[in-house]
């Protein structure tokens, strides 16, 4: 498995794990928690590359530009998470608003 695959499943599973069960029970239409509980889900991912590769000098590929650990995993999670927040958003203030 390549770096790069392996820090993207990192974040697709932290962000698949709190917008679908963290979020909706802790946060629920409340944006500001949301925000608050997305800061925490992103430094997770930070802190679970970080163990890995911080003080390495491997470079990710990101869209044919070479990053380092933190700017490839900071990237990457937004990338994917945009999408899903977005559906989150128009999922819980369109039900039962």
């Amino acid at each position: 498995m390549s770096a790069e695959f392996s820090i993207i499943l990192v974040n697709a599973v932290i962000i698949l794990i709190a917008y679908v069960s963290v979020y909706p029970k802790l946060a629920g239409k409340n944006l500001n928690k949301v925000a608050l509980f997305d800061c925490v889900a992103s430094c997770l991912a930070l802190v679970i590359v970080a163990s890995k590769y911080w003080g390495t000098s491997v470079e990710f590929d990101f869209l044919m530009v070479e990053l380092n650990w933190f700017w490839f995993t900071l990237l990457s999670y937004s990338v994917i998470e945009i999408p899903v927040a977005l559906w989150y958003f128009k999922a819980s203030f369109t039900k039962g608003s």
